[in-house]
């Protein structure tokens, strides 16, 4: 009989079901992302109204990125899961509580990211700019540091909070592959181009445009949960 190990799906292919799931509602997300940039270069009112956004998030500085992160990627999420019954039970009003406090800490950090990019390579929006951002972000920033953290974060709470039941799984061997290529190669279709768009605005303008994509990402993935997981999980 095979082992088990050798039935498991390899993460590579796991990573591109996700991708091939993810890729009508990634395209229209990148559409309407790419959009409200075109709209930004090329329609006054809405560079205005966006200027006027820019502006306040100069003036309330750091408090920005972590209400509007914690916001975005931590209450709508678990409100869309809570107003559906297929989802309703999946997190609890403590493990909602803790994933707002674990997004807007990301916004502490997402923000120091894009701030340091942009005093290293420079707040330029050509080409070779975008480039080099999008892939320090994307192959760099998100496999070493940023993807690793939200598996291991979302996986604790999964778990409602059990750290022998993570310990378990992180030292049963391959934990990497097994959890994270998959997130990672499933998410570049959609976030390699997003992160691309988001280059392209000024600082001030990149870390709400994020905030956008994360929403509407997030409910993608809450929305396929809720279309493709049995009842009972």
């Amino acid at each position: 009989m095979p082992e088990a190990s050798a039935l498991r799906e390899a993460p590579w292919r796991a990573g591109l079901r996700a991708a091939r799931a993810h890729l009508v509602p990634g395209l229209i997300l990148q559409a309407c992302a790419l959009a409200l940039v075109v709209a930004y270069y090329q329609h006054p009112p809405t560079h205005a109204a966006l200027d006027a956004l820019a502006n306040f998030r100069a003036r309330t500085g750091r408090l920005y990125g972590i209400v509007a992160t914690g916001l975005f990627g931590g209450v709508l999420p678990f409100v869309y899961l809570k107003l559906h019954p297929a989802t309703r039970d999946r997190y609890t009003l403590a493990q909602g509580a803790f994933l707002l406090g674990f997004w807007a800490y990301k916004g502490f950090e997402v923000d120091l990211w894009y701030r340091m990019l942009n005093a290293v390579i420079g707040p330029g929006h050509d080409t070779a700019t975008i480039a080099t951002k999008m892939f320090l972000d994307q192959f760099v920033y998100c496999p070493i540091f940023a993807v690793p953290l939200s598996t291991l974060v979302y996986a604790w709470c999964e778990a409602h909070f059990d750290t022998a039941t993570l310990r378990a799984d992180v030292c049963a061997g391959g934990w990497y592959g097994r959890r994270v290529l998959p997130m990672l190669i499933g998410n570049l279709g959609v976030w390699v181009p997003a992160v691309c768009i988001i280059y392209a605005l000024p600082l001030a303008l990149q870390l709400p445009l994020f905030n956008l994509v994360l929403c509407f990402f997030t409910l993608i993935l809450a929305h396929m949960a809720k279309r493709e997981e049995p009842p009972a999980r």
